[in-house]
């Protein structure tokens, strides 16, 4: 796949052991396309907070959410970057 790259955040709530194999194996999948990803257990209520960000063309951006977003018991949302935030400078115009 092949585009205009952006920045954005996928943000994931996942309830405790659905999907969660499969979850892992397209995060590894897509491992080139993230930055950072950060992930909180909330046991109290059996679900893990996840937030994951990318730097990927739009179209590989736009699968992944896609596809985290069909697995059972997993929501998928995705934040993008302006495109014209990307490499600039906000302190030099």
């Amino acid at each position: 796949m092949d585009g205009e790259r952006r920045i954005a955040l996928l943000a994931l709530i996942v309830r405790e052991g659905t999907s969660v194999a499969v979850l892992n194996d397209l995060l590894h999948q897509y491992r080139q396309d993230i930055i950072g990803r950060m992930g909180i257990p909330h046991r109290e209520r059996g679900i893990n907070i996840m937030s994951i960000a990318l730097d990927a063309p739009a179209d590989r951006i736009a699968a992944l959410s896609g596809q985290l977003g069909r697995l059972e018991g997993v929501t998928a949302k995705m934040v993008y970057a302006p495109q014209d935030a990307a490499g600039k400078d906000s302190r030099h115009g």
